[in-house]
């Protein structure tokens, strides 16, 4: 249901066709009509407080080697994505990923604007997308599905914060793509949950893994561990 571009500094997902989005990303926010979401890679040092991202953002996406509708940043290197599917009693669904988590949080206590370990400011971002037709209100409640998603899979990571269990980071963005329609429902007890929920979740614990790799082979490198046996 995705098909993935990539080109560094871009990731450009493409859907079967024309879909209602629906995210709160930075370009193309709310519920939008497209078949296409990019990812931009950014530097860290791009992303102070101060940083103007929307006027900068705006430009980039013009100048994007593919025309997108939705557009997400990171500065996760997007080549670590990691796609997964689902499918259940006939309704499809996919999740492309990447994920950092130097700037995680715990949900309910903030830490201070950091970047821990000196790691870079990582977030999650997700694109979701699936077959199901929903009215928006059944969209709406496919999108908490992945976002419950996303959280117990990064909960079961294990990253502990001075603030408790890290659930998220202070910059992830989520979309969801599905057909417009009439299905009145899509939570934990439907098939379309059930779908999303199953291909976000598996997709953020492989790229929650992988992250975790990459952050301890950065600290190894950096002396902060010692090698292990």
């Amino acid at each position: 249901m995705i098909v993935d571009h990539l080109a560094r500094p871009w990731l450009i997902a493409r859907l079967p066709g024309p879909m209602r989005i629906l995210s709160h990303a930075p370009f193309g926010s709310g519920f939008v009509r497209g078949d296409s979401i990019a990812w931009r890679e950014v530097k860290n040092s791009d992303l102070s407080p101060d940083f103007p991202v929307e006027d900068w953002f705006r430009a980039e996406m013009s100048r994007a080697p593919m025309a997108a509708t939705v557009g997400m940043m990171t500065s996760r290197d997007v080549s670590s994505r990691v796609l997964a599917e689902a499918q259940c009693e006939g309704v499809r669904a996919a999740a492309l990923v990447t994920l950092g988590l130097s700037n995680a949080e715990a949900v309910g206590r903030r830490l201070p604007w950091h970047s821990a370990d000196g790691a870079g400011y990582g977030t999650v971002n997700i694109l979701v997308a699936t077959d199901a037709a929903l009215t928006e209100t059944a969209q709406i409640e496919a999108l908490t599905i992945a976002v419950q998603a996303r959280t117990a899979a990064i909960m079961d990571l294990g990253l502990d914060l001075p603030t408790g269990r890290a659930t998220g980071t202070g910059t992830d963005c989520l979309a969801l793509a599905c057909e417009a329609g009439q299905g009145l429902y899509a939570g934990l007890h439907t098939a379309t949950g059930e779908a999303v929920g199953a291909a976000v979740r598996a997709a953020v614990t492989r790229a929650g893994a992988g992250w975790m790799t990459w952050r301890e082979q950065k600290r190894q490198e950096r002396g902060a561990l010692p090698p292990r046996a």
